[in-house]
């Protein structure tokens, strides 16, 4: 597998001498994206000590460091770069991760990933200018994308007819796989009502 993220030389040495004053046996690098996919993304690095690091992280082992890569950030991370530029005031540490915010998506991606994309590069921008955005909180086993309409969808008399037309007409059209959109408060739908 490749490295989806590169870690120049500088940025490690930068990171070896930061390790190494913290004096724990063992400590690595973790790598992360808050909120991956979406506007707010964020990239982050911490100090990992032995046993912080989850069982599903991707452990790397470079020359100087040791880095794990959080799971669900890999595929933000394609083309991610670490680096330390030197001046006078000591230096900074850059991380460029231009994915981020929008992963790379092909038709082999996960489904979630490319309802994500739809939303975050065609929908979303649109709904932008009134305060409105669409996320994605689960798919069910019938590819049913369950979205949670915010910001100022949410009350809006006009969503039903607007946005769940214009979406779900967009994102089936652009994901053949989809069903259908489903909107988290609605209550028109109790098939999972504990009631019947």
């Amino acid at each position: 597998m490749s490295q989806p993220i590169q870690i120049t030389d500088n940025a490690q040495e930068y990171l070896a001498e930061l390790l190494a004053k913290q004096n724990v046996e063992g400590i690595a690098v973790r790598i992360f994206i808050t909120q991956p996919g979406t506007p707010y993304a964020e990239t982050c690095l911490a100090y990992c000590r032995p046993g912080e690091e989850e069982p599903s992280d991707e452990r790397l082992d470079l020359d100087k460091i040791t880095v794990y890569l959080e799971k669900n950030s890999i595929a933000f991370l394609e083309e991610a770069v670490v680096d330390f530029n030197s001046d006078r005031m000591g230096g900074q540490l850059t991380i460029k991760a231009p994915n981020a915010k929008m992963p790379q998506v092909n038709a082999d991606s996960p489904l979630e990933d490319r309802v994500n994309y739809v939303l975050y590069s065609e929908i979303n921008p649109g709904l932008a200018a009134h305060g409105g955005e669409i996320r994605l909180m689960q798919l069910t086993e019938e590819n049913v994308a369950v979205l949670q309409f915010g910001g100022g969808c949410q009350g809006c008399a006009a969503v039903d007819i607007t946005l769940k037309d214009g979406v779900e007409k967009t994102l089936v059209e652009r994901i053949p796989e989809l069903v259908g959109i489903r909107d988290v408060t609605d209550h028109t739908d109790d098939t999972n009502a504990y009631y019947r």
